[in-house]
């Protein structure tokens, strides 16, 4: 399986720090964004923690396709076990999290772990898919048919996560799996983008048929900094191509 990619995150046009930490490692198949949370910098060590973490056990594993979901999913517990104990080292540190999602393509088919609200889109065939749920209230209450999609962003309790690393000692991850197409482009990205950019302006975007993937990344930045850029915004996109012959 062939990728090209592109990373990019930016600060946005509020926040002077960036505490959204992404991986992009073709050789290992892995894609991942996490975005951090708490005081002064501990948003931005958790999510870097986070994210290496996951690169690093990834990295270690050689298992059977069968086993791919469970090495995700250790991945995900060995980080989260290691932000939570961070805290406990420095109290500049305590209440630190991040949310993560990481997309690993194996044998011809993409497997998704994910913990908050960064999402994973897939674009084929036309149509944008969302991939992953929220872990938030608003989410919760989208599925309870009390709000809609396009409402969610502007609800004034929209940044209640109710899953997240590090916050407690233990937490599990959503897993998806599928098969992965020539042409297929994934999407990850923190809330920073999805909050203010809407889905249908994302497939405009990734629909674009003279798509260049690094191209489309900064336009999806610049789409969230002109839409006001209230948050740091991390996106790393995912083409997939032919097997060459």
């Amino acid at each position: 399986m062939r990728f090209v990619h592109a990373a990019v995150t930016d600060s946005g046009r509020v926040r002077t720090s960036n505490e959204d930490a992404c991986k992009a490692n073709p050789d290992l198949g892995l894609f991942l964004v996490a975005d951090g949370m708490g005081g002064h910098a501990a948003g931005e060590v958790a999510s870097e923690m986070a994210a290496e973490t996951v690169e690093e056990r990834l990295a270690r594993a050689a298992g059977p396709e069968s086993g791919v979901q469970e090495v995700l999913r250790a991945a995900f517990t060995e980080a989260n076990l290691k932000v939570h104990q961070a805290q406990f080292a420095n109290a500049e540190l305590q209440g630190m999290g991040c949310t993560m999602t990481a997309l690993w393509f194996r044998h011809n088919r993409y497997h998704i772990a994910h913990v908050g609200d960064s999402r994973a889109y897939c674009y084929r065939d036309g149509e944008l898919t969302q991939l992953t749920r929220d872990h938030s209230l608003v989410w919760d209450l989208l599925e309870k048919g009390i709000l809609r999609k396009e409402d969610l962003s502007s609800h004034p309790r929209k940044n209640l996560i109710t899953r997240s690393i590090g916050p407690n000692a233990g937490v599990e991850a959503d897993l998806e799996q599928g098969e992965a197409r020539a042409g297929d482009v994934f999407l990850l990205c923190s809330d920073g983008l999805t909050d203010v950019v809407p889905d249908s302006s994302i497939g405009v975007i990734l629909g674009d048929p003279e798509l260049i993937i690094e191209r489309a990344g900064e336009r999806l930045i610049s789409a969230a900094n002109e839409a006001g850029g209230p948050d740091n915004v991390t996106v790393v996109l995912v083409k997939l191509l032919p097997d060459a012959d």
